[in-house]
């Protein structure tokens, strides 16, 4: 008997397509416009519905707005799957983001103001960062274990300072368009880095040759 999921059929599969189709357009208008410059009217004009149609998708602007978010970290993953460290990953990423402004603006504006535990984004950015951060230090050990990533450093520390310098950037960047995003994080990256000609396990002092 075979085990392969069935597609949903039906209503719930035009429903999924429909939503699928909102989130395209949410894209398009917040990469356009930003987040104080996108409305609502526009997204549903843009795929044929009514704001309060939009809506039956989407439990609120709010929701909309994280949906739009997580759909830009799964594309911005998807942008940078054939780097081989989370560090080349982020100067990607950075990189992909710099052709999308209005997301960029978006999440650092949405970001910011879920600093307020009471934010329909709170609990959204803090599993976001605890997951990239964990992921980050992974890959961070695991160069250390390849002798690529300097020992004196905890891992763990790194990735959050690494993405607070991809976020920081962000911010720099939005004020002063002429901010290289990426040449700042492959700076930061060779910091981690250890230097070339060097080794974490260097052989002892005096030992005979």
């Amino acid at each position: 008997m075979s085990s392969t999921p069935r597609k949903p059929r039906g209503p719930y599969r035009k429903g999924l397509e429909r939503r699928e189709q909102i989130l395209r357009a949410a894209l398009e208008v917040f990469s356009e416009h930003g987040e104080r410059g996108s409305s609502l009217k526009e997204i549903a004009d843009r795929v044929g519905m009514s704001q309060a149609g939009v809506l039956h998708y989407f439990d609120s602007r709010e929701d909309l707005l994280l949906a739009v978010l997580a759909e830009r970290d799964a594309l911005d993953t998807e942008a940078a799957a054939d780097v081989m460290s989370p560090g080349e990953a982020v100067a990607r990423t950075v990189g992909h983001n710099a052709r999308q402004p209005g997301l960029v603006d978006l999440f650092v504006t949405l970001s910011a103001a879920a600093s307020d535990p009471a934010h329909p984004a709170h609990a959204f950015f803090k599993r976001r960062y605890t997951d990239l951060s964990t992921r980050i230090q992974e890959g961070l050990e695991q160069g250390r274990q390849n002798d690529q990533i300097r020992q004196d450093v905890d891992p763990k520390l790194m990735a959050r300072l690494l993405l607070a310098v991809s976020d920081g950037i962000q911010l720099q960047w939005l004020l002063d368009p002429s901010v290289d995003m990426t040449a700042l994080v492959e700076a930061f990256n060779r910091m981690c880095a250890v230097p070339v000609g060097e080794s974490n396990n260097p052989s002892p002092t005096g030992e005979d040759n």
